[in-house]
Parts: C-alpha cells; structure tokens; sequence
C-alpha cells in the first residue's frame, strides 16, 4: 500500500460553504490531534510507524508532507525520492500515510494547523520511529 489522498469537496451557496469527504471511512479512527508548526520554516520530521497508520487533513492554511518508506531509512538508500502532498484547507481532502511509513511536515503558512488521526490509541503499541530532519543530507 502506498500512501495517497482520499479527495475531498464542497459546496459553496448563498448560506455559505460545506467541506466534506464522503469518501473517508472512519471505521479504524482511534484517536484524533492537531499539528502546529510554531512556524513555516519548521519542519517536525522524520518519524513514522511500523505498524500504525495515520490519515491527515488541513484544517487552517496548508502543509507540504513528504513520505519516505521506512525501508528507506533502513537500507540507506538515498537515490528515492519522497512522495510530496499538499493539503489546504480549502476542502476536506484527507492524506492516507499506511504502516511502513515516515513523514516530514512543513506549515506552508502561519498558523495553519494540521488534524491527524491513527488507528492505535496512544501507548498502545510502541511503534514510533524518528530519525534526524537531516539524514537526508547526510552523505
């Protein structure tokens, strides 16, 4: 599995406008939070999971993700390229990350703010793999 996005819409009117995603099934939801880089030259990166998966939506502003598999990490191979999504909060499009993946988050914007949701309750698996925002770099 790969991560993609669950495409999002709305409906503007003369009452005012509706963002939905009918798309989204929120069976494996287990727990909601929010992400608010301090500002737009932060970046809050690399770290991911194994086994849990994560789904991701702007919901103030916008966000540049990029995704590497954990793989990647593991074997050192720097010729990938990461997967690159922006999110707005112009609808309600909705980021899937699956198990095997790690994520670099960047606000495109100030005060953008960023809703993340998993299929694991905090604590209960320990699953959470960070390695350095420069490994990248790193020859």
């Amino acid at each position: 599995m790969i991560p993609k996005i669950i495409p999002g819409h709305s409906h503007t009117d003369d009452r005012g406008t509706l963002t939905f995603n009918n798309s989204f099934d929120t069976s494996e939801v287990k727990r909601i939070y929010t992400i608010e880089n301090k500002d737009i030259n932060f970046v809050r990166g690399w770290q991911g999971h194994k086994i849990e998966q994560r789904w991701f939506n702007a919901t103030k502003g916008s966000f540049i993700i990029e995704i590497l598999s954990i793989t990647y990490f593991e074997d050192s191979n720097l010729d990938i390229t990461p997967f690159k999504f922006i999110l707005t909060a112009f609808n309600m499009d909705i980021l899937h990350v699956p198990a095997g993946y790690l994520t670099s988050i960047q606000a495109l914007e100030n005060d953008s703010k960023l809703i993340l949701m998993s299929d694991y309750m905090l604590g209960e698996i320990n699953d959470e793999i960070r390695y350095p925002l420069n490994f990248l770099t790193k020859n």
